[in-house]
């Protein structure tokens, strides 16, 4: 399996559209599924999520969207973590940032120097089972991930390949 090409297809349910078609879609479905923690990737959805009064965990963001330069979302959070991420790969130094604020009491953001759309891997795979972790599609839409064992066995192969296994 080239994890490159599964990367390029959406991990979860695909909400096709432009943000005035998501958003409500993704707070309908996020209200109803009830999860146990929300964990947004990217900052689009960052703020998105913060601006419907969403009760997120955990908040992952580079101050880029598309990659072009973005002011740092105002997130409603306790903490906010530092880490370096360089584009295409997933640092150990992430990986305990994710893990940290999962467990912190409170909603905490992950300011990445670098890139954090890979950090959706970790994000699934540490999160707990009954989670969501929504992450934007470029030019698609958003999607939501429903964590379940499956869900982190999959992300989990795919992390072995890319050699970035603690």
């Amino acid at each position: 399996m080239d994890f490159r090409a599964e990367l390029k297809k959406p991990l979860g349910e695909l909400l096709k559209g432009n943000e005035e078609e998501t958003i409500p879609l993704l707070k309908q479905k996020i209200e109803e599924e009830k999860p146990k923690m929300v964990l947004a990737v990217g900052d689009r959805v960052s703020m998105t999520l913060a601006s419907l009064g969403l009760k997120v965990k955990l908040y992952i963001y580079d101050e880029k969207i598309k990659r072009t330069l973005v002011r740092k979302p105002e997130l409603p959070v306790k903490k906010t973590l530092y880490v370096q991420n360089p584009a295409g790969t997933i640092t150990d130094e992430s990986i305990e940032a994710i893990k940290k604020g999962l467990k912190f009491r409170g909603p905490v953001a992950v300011c990445v120097d670098g890139e954090e759309d890979l950090l959706t891997l970790p994000a699934i795979l540490y999160a707990p089972k009954n989670s969501v972790v929504v992450y934007g599609q470029p030019n698609e839409g958003v999607v939501l991930v429903k964590v379940t064992d499956e869900k982190k066995k999959f992300v989990e192969d795919i992390i072995r390949k890319m050699d970035v296994v603690e």
